[in-house]
């Protein structure tokens, strides 16, 4: 694969990934897709979603890498792209330890940056957590209609658990199981956490359908990206939670 110096081409598939690139190196991004929001204005040519790339456009810019996860990106978009003649460096991030080290090989290794500032902040910031208060436990949907729900090995998990708030799906045999909203509510949670990505919870779309429990709104990006966000997302969310608590 092609590394480092060499890489001046690079293509994300991964919103978190476009930012953390963006934030040192702009001008390497030639093609981002549809959700890749931060930062503004981006310039790169836009390659549709990260589960439906124009897989033909990604090959015509001709990056000198891909940047994918194995969670948001699909197996057969990948293979396109490498029986193509692609370098394409996938990520798995489901935990916080995992995400820094993740970022450090894209970042570094990967498009040859240098390993930035916000990356050492964000690795400190949770690592200085102060103590959490006591513990919460807490069902945390992701979408409606159908209910899903955060469970086993996800990232956005692991960093509640940091933050004191227990979810309790951790332990379901799927990471993102779906579950009837009656059973939901009868899980007796502390609170529910609703971020506002993938689906976009609000005050007035989410809190209602879990009557007398304590609803969190909570920024998706802090809770679910994997880049510069993260310097900043212990306080974000921490100031969430406190709110509901």
């Amino acid at each position: 694969m092609i590394r480092g110096s060499s890489v001046r081409r690079v293509v994300s598939l991964v919103p978190s990934l476009t930012e953390a690139v963006a934030a040192g190196g702009p001008g390497l991004l030639v093609g981002v897709t549809d959700w890749c929001s931060h930062p503004a204005g981006l310039g790169a040519a836009r390659i549709g979603g990260t589960k439906n790339p124009d897989t033909a456009k990604i090959v015509a810019l001709e990056p000198d890498l891909v940047l994918a996860n194995e969670e948001e990106n699909r197996p057969q978009d990948l293979g396109a792209l490498r029986a193509a003649g692609l370098n394409v460096l996938v990520t798995e991030v489901r935990t916080l330890d995992q995400a820094l080290r993740e970022l450090d090989r894209v970042l570094v290794s990967g498009c040859g940056l240098p390993r930035p500032a916000w990356l050492d902040a964000a690795a400190a910031a949770w690592r200085d957590l102060p103590a959490a208060p006591a513990e919460l436990t807490a069902v945390v949907p992701v979408w409606r209609r159908p209910w899903m729900v955060l469970g086993r090995d996800t990232f956005a998990g692991d960093l509640l658990a940091r933050l004191g708030v227990r979810n309790l799906y951790a332990g379901h045999a799927d990471r993102y199981p779906r579950i009837p909203l009656d059973e939901l509510n009868a899980r007796a949670a502390d609170l529910v956490v609703l971020p506002d990505e993938p689906y976009r919870f609000t005050a007035e779309d989410g809190p209602e359908a879990f009557p007398g429990l304590p609803a969190a709104l909570v920024s998706g990006r802090h809770l679910t990206w994997y880049g510069p966000s993260l310097a900043e997302a212990p306080g974000v969310l921490a100031a969430a939670l406190a709110a509901a608590r």
